[in-house]
């Protein structure tokens, strides 16, 4: 199947602030129509507190009567220290730059609130005296009342007594009027002490400070030590930014309690009966703190008012104490990826300044969530975030809505870890609110939604997530794999831990990939690290919730705990590839122990232990320690671990290592597939490996390249442990092989056993010509034309030539054949090799290139070139590139470009590479010639050639006519290279002085355009002529004339880049309506075969961008002919899409 690779690249950035939408009165599925305060119904009834006793034998005041009382008596003045030391409480400058506005009505969102009831209209709920406060001989007895409403403070008892009959008159008495139920009401009241800030709601009567329990916010204990209860009420007015808290000093607990239990009780049933919403400037002073976060998104976004309170633990406090305490009323805003904290726009009716400190207000990544404790008792909870290798950081919170405000934390980290069958977090709440969690949006995305875990790991720990970069790969075995592709970034050449870490656990409980390779990629910055602050991210349980039970878990390090969690907590991973992803070599010196590489720790106990599903591990490029093997050999000697692989190439075995690690896999017989030694220093023992080989029976890749073997008449391999194997793969490159191995591999080719096998590695192995020809001989024995690669690169096939030749020329050769880097002494017998393909007519596949020659192809050999190329008619994919390197240079020379036109005649090649063969113009026409006439060429490569911007224009031009082609190089090196030689004849015509001292003439610019075109057009550079030292003002004028000329030949590359992209898209589009009609003719001769009617799909066209320009359509359009516009439009629907 054709390779689907994709490569991704990710990005947190958010779109533009869009208009507002609501934040939570509708459902978390619905769609956003206005931005609304939550109410506890949005989301189902939140828990009330149980009823307090003190609720029994309330009555109904008869406030008309009471007000009209209090109206009329003479008003008095307020004492002067009431609550004690007054403040105001976390504000800001108000924003003068307006936002987006909302597209709902006006009426919709109103910074108008809802009219608050009228304050001696309420039913009272619960009353207390408060101390007695003021100067010796001016005490007063200030009392408290609680109504359905409001909390009401008034100046003695008196005063509540005559607004409310309910409330007893001081010494007893009651007010003329009451109902004997109200003065026989059994309602117990308590002397408490209060504190609050300056800003108090006021009502327009003298005496009375009253606060509607609309605008509570939280009601918690204040956490001040002994000897008080003290209650905290925080409220907070909308309409004038006005932020305030009263503190209840209380000295009785259960009084405390009650007072507690009431307000809280009361403030929440009257806002569950009343919408508030939040104020227009509220909301958009909160959404652009999330915008300048690049956290804004209206389809996440939700708004709380909440407390952040003082936290004073474990001492004694007085009443001077607890003005001291300082609690901020804030907004807690959850965006997409984090969680935020800002400070309440700063009101106008006040001169306090506000500190720096003030102005920014805090966020936290929602992947860093460690804790959630929510508090029965009052409205106040806890959250802690931790990031990797930092202590945690708590916010101590209070909220009347706690509930809607934990619930939709937990609903935002379960829609970033969709796949996560456990949240990495303490979640310590009642248990009535794991009843109401609410649903996660679904959002389905590719791969079970990885990039969007992946970003949120990256937005919290503060990632730019443009330098991560990786592919998924659906061509391999265990597909889909995930491969992590070098990171991107000046300067940069590997990850830092951060980043790794967010890679690792974005990829834990993925169930959408089977493999994941991190081949390449250095993990040594999590080697030897270890998080001391917390474990909340350490494997306890497995996938399915089995308990990992691994000794010093906690205690192991941060690669150990990372591997491990990617191995248990997916079921469907089966393969980890870590090649060359550690560059440590195990300490042998000190007294300290080496402590592995870590990934054969994190590994091996799982798979004894059967914890995971992974049964192939790749450990190529690790160098192994003691530590390592043992490790290897424990979990190897268990049968529990059903190991399909282990992978052990280039990881500094020797011959003890190797024999143990080989010796354990023996036990693997049942399910080993895979063998994998080379590049190590051990040496192969013929003996030793018939001993283990024999007991596996199911294996079916073997790679021992580059190894060393013992002397010895014996086969490295003995024919009867090859025959009990279906090998798909066979690898001996580099390794020494004498004529009983060779024998045995031809006889394993001549057995049925090898008709699965697909790939046979023999280079650099020693074989002569006549060895290949055996090789070639056997496999036609068994069967002609099989479907194998053979590798032979690197032998010396001179050595019985015509034994190759003739096996080549009688169509013994597989559908697959490289034969790489050949180096010839005698051209003649190159010749005889090109003429044995010219009548080969078993291969499809053949790969020729960087053939050494003793000097330029003669005559003959290019005669032989150009017949291979126009006869063999069975071909579809040549390569015969040549080799450009510092110490190599490999091609035929110029006689190359006359063997090409014998493409013109050539029906069956698909795919040409001609690379690095100095092709120039000569080449660039011979190519030109045969793209208008050939009708089979889909790829062609052929960069590296020397094409000058002449060359690639006439090689472009020729694909007006062409149909076929889909895939042509860019040929960068080429561009680059004739820039390079424009820019050093540049610098010849300057020091050569060719411009005069006056200004230049019109001959002189000639020739400046003359030296500048012949290195356009490849021509040798410009001479050097003339003498003298131009003058500077007219060296100046010289100097732009000459930067216009290169900016113009830069310009035409990319235009020539553009026509040629705007060619192939026209061909890509008419190859996609080829197979279309191919497959619609298929299936209608189906149809009337066997009488169905079932159409066959058609496959979406690929998607491609391309850069087009009106005046290179055009062109196109005038050269091409029928159907050339129609692909045309389709190439810019591509390109628009």
């Amino acid at each position: 199947m054709p390779d689907r690779r994709r490569r991704k690249s990710l990005t947190i950035f958010r779109p533009p602030l869009a208009p507002l939408t609501p934040i939570n009165d509708e459902p978390p599925d619905s769609a956003p129509a206005t931005l609304r305060k939550r109410r506890p119904n949005s989301i189902g009834q939140p828990e009330s507190p149980a009823s307090s006793p003190i609720d029994a034998g309330i009555s109904r005041s008869n406030s008309k009567h009471g007000l009209d009382r209090l109206v009329s008596m003479k008003r008095g003045t307020r004492p002067s220290s009431l609550f004690g030391s007054l403040r105001s409480l976390s504000s800001l400058h108000d924003e003068n730059e307006e936002l987006t506005k909302t597209a709902s009505s006006p009426s919709s969102l109103s910074s108008v609130g809802p009219a608050i009831p009228d304050v001696a209209a309420g039913m009272v709920i619960h009353h207390g005296a408060l101390p007695e406060v003021g100067p010796m001989f001016r005490r007063r007895c200030p009392y408290l009342v609680l109504t359905d409403n409001h909390l009401i403070q008034f100046k003695s008892q008196d005063r509540a007594s005559e607004m409310f009959p309910s409330v007893p008159r001081s010494g007893g008495q009651s007010v003329p009027g009451s109902s004997g139920q109200a003065r026989a009401s059994s309602v117990r009241h308590s002397r408490l002490s209060s504190t609050s800030s300056v800003y108090e709601l006021q009502s327009s009567l003298d005496g009375l400070h009253s606060i509607p329990l609309l605008h509570v916010v939280a009601v918690h204990k204040l956490d001040d030590g002994e000897p008080y209860f003290s209650i905290e009420v925080a409220y907070f007015n909308d309409d004038t930014n006005h932020a305030s808290t009263m503190t209840l000093q209380i000295h009785d607990p259960r009084e405390s309690d009650s007072w507690l239990t009431a307000i809280r009780s009361t403030a929440s049933s009257a806002r569950s009966a009343t919408s508030v919403p939040f104020s227009q400037s509220l909301v958009e002073h909160t959404a652009r703190a999330l915008e300048q976060e690049q956290d804004y998104d209206p389809h996440h976004f939700h708004m709380f008012k909440v407390v952040q309170r003082a936290n004073k633990s474990g001492k004694r406090s007085s009443s001077d104490d607890l003005t001291k305490l300082t609690s901020k009323i804030c907004i807690l805003a959850i965006g997409l990826f984090k969680v935020h904290l800002v400070p309440l726009p700063k009101t106008t009716r006040t001169s306090s300044s506000t500190s720096l400190s003030d102005l920014n207000g805090t966020s936290h990544g929602i992947a860093t969530l460690a804790s959630v404790k929510v508090q029965t008792f009052d409205d106040s909870f806890q959250l802690w975030f931790r990031r990797p290798l930092q202590p945690s950081s708590a916010l101590h919170l209070a909220a009347l809505c706690v509930n809607e405000v934990v619930l939709w934390l937990r609903q935002a980290a379960e829609f970033l870890r969709p796949e996560w069958t456990e949240q990495p977090f303490a979640w310590m709440v009642p248990q009535t609110l794991n009843d109401e969690l609410l649903p996660v949006p679904a959002e389905e995305e590719e791969h079970r939604d990885f990039d969007r875990t992946l970003t949120a790991y990256c937005a919290a720990y503060g990632i730019n997530t443009s330098t991560i970069r990786y592919k998924i790969n659906y061509s391999c075995e265990d597909a889909p794999a995930f491969e992590l592709l070098p990171i991107t970034g000046a300067g940069r050449i590997k990850y830092n831990a951060m980043e790794l870490l967010a890679i690792l656990r974005a990829l834990r409980y993925n169930e959408s990939f089977g493999t994941i390779c991190l081949s390449q990629t250095a993990l040594d910055p999590l080697h030897g690290l270890y998080d001391e602050y917390g474990w909340e991210h350490t494997p306890w349980t497995t996938r399915s919730g089995e308990t990992v039970e691994l000794e010093n878990q906690q205690k192991a390090s941060v690669l150990i705990q990372e591997i491990r969690a990617l191995a248990v907590k997916s079921k469907r991973l089966r393969r980890l590839d870590f090649s060359d992803c550690l560059t440590r070599r195990p300490s042998s010196a000190g007294a300290i122990p080496d402590v592995g590489c870590g990934i054969c720790e994190a590994l091996s106990p799982l798979c004894a232990k059967q914890y995971t599903n992974v049964d192939w591990i790749i450990l190529n490029g690790i160098i192994l320690s003691d530590v390592d093997i043992d490790y290897l050999y424990a979990a190897a000697i268990s049968k529990d671990s059903h190991f399909r692989a282990i992978e052990v190439s280039n990881c500094g075995l020797a011959d003890r290592s190797f024999l143990a690690i080989l010796q354990a896999l023996s036990h693997q017989g049942s399910t080993l597939e895979c063998i994998n030694f080379s590049s190590n220093f051990a040496r192969l023992e013929p003996l030793n490996l018939r001993e283990y080989l024999d007991e596996l029976a199911y294996i079916r890749k073997v790679d021992f390249s580059n190894t060393y073997r013992t002397s010895g008449p014996e086969p490295l391999l003995e024919l009867r442990t090859l025959v009990g194997w279906k090998l798909e793969a066979l690898d001996l490159s580099r390794t020494s092989i004498n004529a009983e191995t060779l024998q045995a591999i031809a006889g394993y080719l001549r057995s049925p056993q090898s008709q699965v096998l697909r790939h046979l590695r023999l280079n650099q192995c020693g074989l002569t010509g006549g060895n290949v020809a055996d090789l070639l001989q056997a496999m036609a024995d068994y069967a002609p034309f099989r479907d194998l690669h053979l590798y032979i690169n690197e032998n010396h096939l001179e050595q019985g030539h015509d034994r190759l030749a003739k096996a080549i020329s009688q169509s013994l050769t597989p559908l697959y054949m490289t034969m790489e880097m050949l180096e010839y002494k005698d051209e003649k017998n190159f010749g005889l090799l090109v003429q044995a393909w010219t009548q080969n007519t078993s291969t499809r596949y053949l790969n020729m290139s960087k053939v050494s020659l003793p000097s330029e192809a003669g005559n003959e050999t290019i005669a032989a070139l150009e017949s291979m190329l126009g006869d063999n008619q069975i071909l579809e994919s040549l390569n015969i590139a040549g080799e450009h390197a510092h110490l190599e240079v490999a091609n035929f020379g110029s006689g190359i470009c006359r063997a090409l036109t014998g493409l013109q005649r050539n029906k069956s090649l698909k795919l040409l590479h001609v690379e690095h063969q100095k092709l120039g113009i000569p080449g660039a026409n011979a190519l030109a010639s045969i793209l208008e006439e050939n009708n089979t060429l889909e790829y062609l490569y052929c960069a590296g050639n020397g094409f000058t911007l002449q060359a690639f224009t006439v090689i472009v031009r020729s694909l007006a006519t062409n149909r076929t082609l889909v895939h042509l190089a860019n040929m960068d090196e080429d561009r680059v290279a004739a820039i390079k030689m424009v820019d050093r004849e540049i610098d010849n015509v300057r020091e050569s002085g060719v411009r005069s001292l006056t200004m230049p003439t019109k001959a002189t610019v000639n020739t400046v355009k003359r030296s500048i075109g012949s290195a356009v057009s490849g021509q040798l550079p410009f001479s050097s002529r003339g003498s003298g030292s131009p003058q500077t003002q007219k060296k100046q004028h010289s100097d732009k004339e000459l930067a216009g000329m290169m900016d113009t030949i830069s310009d035409n590359w990319h235009r020539e880049m553009t026509v040629m992209h705007t060619y192939l898209t026209r061909n890509r589009y008419l190859a996609k309506k080829r197979l279309a009609a191919t497959e619609d003719e298929q299936a209608s001769v189906t149809s009337s075969l066997y009488g169905s009617n079932e159409a066959t799909p058609m496959g979406e066209p690929d998607r491609q961008l391309t850069t087009t320009n009106k005046d290179d359509d055009d062109e196109v359009v005038d050269e091409g002919d029928e159907g050339t516009e129609e692909a045309l439009m389709m190439s810019k629907k591509l390109t628009l899409e």
